[in-house]
């Protein structure tokens, strides 16, 4: 009895797996190429910033700090 129940439940899940899952290469997928690396190096072009832009290693001085030392709430 046993063999004939594992037979059954073989078959059925055989056709229900069949009618579940996708037969192979049905549809097939493209996927794309990667370029290929070379070891040539392109010279950047002469111009690596923006000539309008500013410049941040300019330094500000925001109002009078006549050697006031730092972090002070104006108390010498």
């Amino acid at each position: 009895m046993i063999i004939l129940i594992v037979i059954i439940a073989g078959v059925a899940s055989y056709f229900i797996a069949g009618a579940v899952l996708p037969e192979p290469n049905k549809n097939p997928q493209t996927v794309p190429t990667a370029e290929l690396i070379t070891s040539k190096v392109v010279d950047p072009s002469d111009k690596i910033f923006n000539e309008t832009a500013i410049n941040p290693t300019v330094r500000i001085t925001i109002g009078d700090q006549n050697e006031r030392p730092p972090f002070s709430l104006g108390d010498q």
